[in-house]
């Protein structure tokens, strides 16, 4: 491999891995008719089998058959759709007109989490070349249906990703020089085909048998401190809900990351659901006090049990100070409102415990209702896709960059250790 190429990245180690080392994520933008689709096709008859294109019409035309609005289905699946493909081991082509505005966060997250060589390339053809280009397709249905009104209202000139993420190719760049100059620079011709991992559940999966926090294996996980700041989201236009307020307002911070993730996780819920943000950090002292108060219940309950069962059953509600994900400011917790504010039916209310519940908490529960369990998926996809695990026994519980998190995606260490309001 010879390096990252002009307009591409490569570091993903530190945050939510997406891919492997050697794969390729090539991103392809422009306008309608610019040649995306041919360049995307071309890249996959150049290397043969391994590489998934995951196109924006498909999903967002055919599949979902949606309109192109900032708040649509398709992006939150377009972003799903290439991670997954790249975790199979496959180069991964993302190509659509993907305006910056709308589609430009779940790029550049993507782009940032891949851990192998990322290319993003925007084809700069004029207008007046467009409907040139446009006029000569084969396809008369779809020239009824496409016109040079249309064309023209949704073309953008040089409509690039923010930070200097694309190299530009411009129009007189034939179809086979635009393939040669990709190929080349992501090093795709000499990219091994990977072979699939053994196939394993997911983490969010039901069936996957449950971690929780009590076990040795999250505790084993080493923190590098990175050193993030803990910022207030208040400052950036979240609803929060008062009822875990605290004097210093501490309930209402979170690391910086995690301020991305709830950001993203927020741009990809449907029209009129938004999140509800009812706690992040936790200072120690807080968390050793909700701990030891659960803990006491437990035991008045259950008077035969040792110390080490009330430990661990604790610990499926609340987390253990010395690795909670919530004194780290690695963790969230969150709920969807309508948008009126109004909290939208998730089969329990947030913080019910196990027994308050009948096990609703659990995130899997079976004992929902239709419109519960799927107002839970909105949630769960949403903060996946954004990068966050969620703790199995609350569904309202994510967390990024923590033990937890690095245990559960198999990172050698977490980013996030206990940090002290300033």
């Amino acid at each position: 491999m010879t390096g990252t190429p002009s307009g591409a990245s490569s570091r993903a180690s530190a945050t939510t891995a997406a891919g492997r080392p050697d794969t390729r994520l090539i991103v392809i933008r422009g306008n309608s008719a610019s040649g995306k689709s041919s360049v995307a096709q071309g890249l996959r008859d150049h290397y043969g089998r391994g590489v998934a294109i995951v196109g924006q019409d498909m999903i967002r035309r055919n599949l979902l058959r949606e309109h192109d609005t900032a708040r649509g289905a398709n992006i939150a699946l377009l972003g799903r759709i290439a991670r997954e493909a790249l975790a199979a081991g496959f180069h991964v082509v993302l190509e659509g007109i993907l305006y910056a505005d709308r589609y430009g966060h779940m790029i550049t997250s993507l782009v940032r989490d891949h851990r192998g060589v990322s290319g993003c390339y925007y084809l700069d053809v004029p207008l007046e070349a467009t409907l040139v280009r446009h006029a000569s397709k084969p396809d008369a249905a779809y020239l009824a249906q496409v016109t040079d009104d249309h064309l023209t209202s949704w073309y953008r000139e040089l409509d690039l990703l923010p930070g200097g993420l694309e190299t530009v190719v411009p129009a007189d760049s034939t179809l086979k020089d635009t393939i040669a100059q990709i190929v080349r620079e992501t090093d795709l011709a000499s990219a091994s085909s990977v072979t699939p991992p053994p196939c394993k559940q997911s983490q969010g999966d039901s069936m996957t048998p449950l971690v929780l926090m009590s076990d040795p294996k999250v505790a084993a996980i080493p923190v590098r401190e990175c050193g993030e700041p803990l910022v207030d989201v208040r400052d950036h236009d979240f609803r929060v809900d008062p009822r875990k307020q605290d004097p210093l307002g501490a309930f209402a911070h979170v690391r910086e990351g995690v301020l991305d993730r709830l950001q993203q996780a927020r741009s990809l819920l449907p029209a009129g659901t938004d999140l509800l943000f009812i706690e992040g950090y936790r200072p120690l002292a807080l968390q050793q006090r909700y701990f030891t108060e659960y803990r006491d219940e437990l035991a008045a309950a259950q008077p035969g049990w040792t110390a080490e069962q009330l430990h661990q059953a604790a610990s499926r509600y609340v987390s253990p100070p010395e690795i909670a994900p919530h004194s780290a400011g690695a963790a969230v917790d969150v709920t969807l409102v309508d948008q009126d504010g109004h909290e939208l039916d998730l089969g329990t209310r947030v913080n019910a415990s196990p027994e308050e519940s009948d096990g609703a908490c659990f995130t899997h529960a079976s004992n929902l209702s239709d419109q519960a369990r799927h107002h839970r998926t909105l949630l769960l996809n949403a903060m996946d896709t954004a990068g966050f695990t969620n703790y199995g026994t609350e569904f309202w519980h994510f967390s990024a960059l923590d033990r937890y998190d690095a245990l559960m995606r198999q990172e050698p260490h977490a980013r996030y250790g206990p940090i002290e309001l300033p």
